[in-house]
């Protein structure tokens, strides 16, 4: 039986990676295997550093879906993948790798994940993760500051010239994709619950699968 494909959406700071891994730890060992949508911006290491950091980087287009449309697929077929490294400080992917191996169910995160019709169609369950935009604004700040070595100017500047624009015009809409809205992030244990049960049924319904494949 082929894995389970988990795509969790969900504006800057809303608490979706979270999400993923509240879902993970809630599911048996070696069962999950997590990915992070950010690792596949696109390389523009050709680029001087100057101009990287002028990119619209909250736009689909930034991203590597074809790359990660063939990874889910390989990792769907039981292969083992090289994920891309994303460097934030230098805007720039690394050149050492991570290997992620095949699991039952894979969960993937990222603001845009809904935005793009050939990610949505190789997911099984789509979940959106709806936070108010105050509260997401203070954990952006708090994240890029503290994680990824930025100014709050520099900030402040991004989030109105590309973060904000992005968010109504892809971000936002692509909650009409969601099966599941998640309100208020990764504290949301009732939401969580619903849909680790639902993935522990498929869990089960795999393990009979094999079962009767061996007999």
């Amino acid at each position: 039986m082929k894995s389970m494909i988990i795509g969790i959406a969900g504006g800057t700071g809303s608490g979706k990676t979270t999400v993923a891994k509240n879902i993970r730890k809630l599911l048996p060992q070696k069962k999950a295997v997590l990915i992070d949508y950010d690792s596949y911006y696109k390389d523009h290491t050709s680029l001087p550093k100057s101009e990287r950091e002028k990119l619209n980087y909250d736009h689909p287009d930034s991203l590597d879906n074809e790359l990660l449309v063939r990874h889910l697929q390989q990792l769907r077929s039981g292969k083992a993948v090289e994920k891309p490294i994303y460097n934030f400080v230098k805007h720039a992917r690394e050149t050492k790798t991570t290997r992620i191996e095949a699991a039952p169910v894979i969960i993937v995160e990222g603001i845009l994940i809904l935005a793009d019709q050939h990610l949505r169609d190789i997911l099984d369950i789509k979940i959106f993760v709806d936070t108010d935009a105050d509260i997401r604004v203070f954990r952006r700040i708090r994240r890029d500051m503290e994680k990824r070595g930025r100014s709050f100017g520099s900030i402040r500047n991004q989030y109105y010239t590309t973060v904000r624009p992005m968010h109504l015009r892809f971000v936002e809409p692509s909650k009409r994709w969601a099966d599941i809205i998640i309100p208020e992030g990764g504290e949301n244990k009732i939401a969580l619950n619903l849909v680790v049960v639902n993935i522990l049924k498929f869990l089960d319904n795999s393990l009979e699968y094999q079962k009767l494949l061996r007999d």
